[in-house]
């Protein structure tokens, strides 16, 4: 299967320029993506391109990530309704050190290989330019009537905030990029979201101008969801890629919690099975949607894509932990910082170490921590063996909370009914 019919079949084509087909079963040709280093960690929004150099690399072809240094400082309006705020040089800095060492774990930079993956930097080159130069060589080719045809601008401007002239020579300083990898980097190709499509022509149209050059393009649609919600937002913010942001854990859940339509199109998007394969799997989850078999192979596949066999291992366990009985074990057997992880966002309970001490009576815990309304209905739901204690179940034995209780010397989970959890932090 060529590239451009794997990545048709997959859902990963929007627009694509006459011709890029034919330049990519001609030639291995060098193509480029640019990522925004407006975080030092990208997140999973950033996972369909990063996917497409990925297809491309497989495919025999130069893949080119660039990381925008210098059009960070600038700001790209596609898609957003306000100016965003500028960024300095050195957070910049430190965002793109964060970005590399993320792309470099998808992408092989073997540089023995003809096809190794490269990383630029459009600082680099910008850094060198001054305004009237970029005026005078740049500006000179592309008209004014043709950068306010672009949707990203139009919009804009006949929005209430407008748009600066900063963010208005956006699409030049792109258009430049292009230009400088194709006569530099022999680069023909440009990727990327479809809402890049405006600038990623105005590169096309700016090669053709100032060299007569002749270059390609084509765009991914964007990621949404079936329910009309913004892909990749939790209540918490973004899903990164960065463990320490978002922990392997709670990236696992947000694929497994993906709804049948949403994990039948990115089952497609986000994972490197085959057609046959993914066809396979959806027949499977057809017949037994219950099962959420395409759900689980959309969260392992993810999960050891982005993070590691290790953390996805982990976060099949840490989930067994909230929806299965036998796991007291389990439970024992993690440190603080899993245990956390694992309890993330479940309610918490503060008590001293004082009222630890001498033993807590645990009806009078119950009700002072407002687990329950009142001792009375405490008592009533230990009577009938609705209340565990680190995944063990209690009845009236259980006279008082210890010590001997504590989980990693500071923690009790405490488990109300089938799905009611509380986090008891002694302090």
């Amino acid at each position: 299967m060529t590239l451009i019919k794997e990545l048709r079949w997959r859902g990963m084509l929007q627009d694509i320029m006459p011709g890029t087909e034919e330049q990519l079963n001609k030639e291995m040709t060098s193509a480029y993506i640019g990522f925004d280093p407006t975080s030092d960690s990208l997140h999973i929004g950033s996972l369909v391109p990063i996917l497409l150099l990925v297809h491309l690399q497989k495919a025999g072809h130069k893949p080119i990530a660039l990381v925008g240094g210098a059009t960070g400082m600038v700001g790209d309006p596609s898609g957003k309704s306000e100016e965003r705020n500028l960024l300095s040089e050195d957070i910049l800095l430190h965002n793109q050190a964060g970005v590399k060492k993320q792309l470099e774990k998808f992408l092989d930079f073997d540089a023995s290989k003809p096809n190794a993956a490269e990383m630029v930097n459009n600082y680099d080159w910008f850094k060198e330019i001054d305004f009237l130069s970029f005026i005078r060589d740049v500006g000179k080719h592309i008209t004014v009537n043709y950068m306010m045809s672009k949707d990203s601008v139009r919009k804009r401007i006949d929005g209430e905030s407008g748009i600066s002239f900063t963010e208005f020579t956006y699409q030049l300083i792109q258009g430049y990029d292009f230009y400088w990898l194709y006569k530099n980097k022999n680069c023909k190709l440009q990727m990327g979201g479809s809402d890049q499509w405006g600038n990623i022509t105005t590169g096309t149209e700016l090669i053709r101008r100032k060299i007569g050059g002749e270059a390609y393009a084509f765009t991914c649609p964007l990621v949404t969801k079936a329910d009309g919600g913004k892909f990749g937002k939790t209540e918490k913010g973004n899903i990164w890629l960065d463990a320490k942001k978002t922990s392997p854990y709670q990236f696992y859940q947000f694929w497994l919690n993906a709804s049948d339509a949403d994990a039948k199109k990115w089952i497609k998007l986000f994972t490197l099975l085959s057609k046959e394969t993914i066809d396979a799997l959806i027949a499977e989850h057809e017949d037994a949607p219950h099962q959420r078999s395409l759900q689980k192979k959309l969260a392992e596949e993810l999960s050891v894509f982005v993070h590691s066999r290790e953390d996805y291992d982990f976060a099949v366990k840490a989930s067994e932990i909230l929806f299965s009985n036998d796991t007291a074990a389990v439970l024992q057997s993690l440190n603080e910082e899993q245990l956390l992880q694992v309890l993330d966002g479940v309610p918490t309970v503060n008590i001293s170490k004082e009222q630890l001490a001498a033993g807590y009576d645990f009806v009078s815990f119950l009700s002072d921590s407002q687990i329950f309304p009142s001792k009375g209905e405490a008592k009533k739901m230990l009577q009938a063996g609705g209340l565990s204690v680190n995944k063990l179940k209690i009845g009236m034995e259980k006279a008082s909370l210890v010590a001997e209780d504590l989980l990693q010397g500071k923690y009790v989970l405490v488990q109300k009914g089938k799905k009611n959890y509380y986090l008891v932090i002694v302090g």
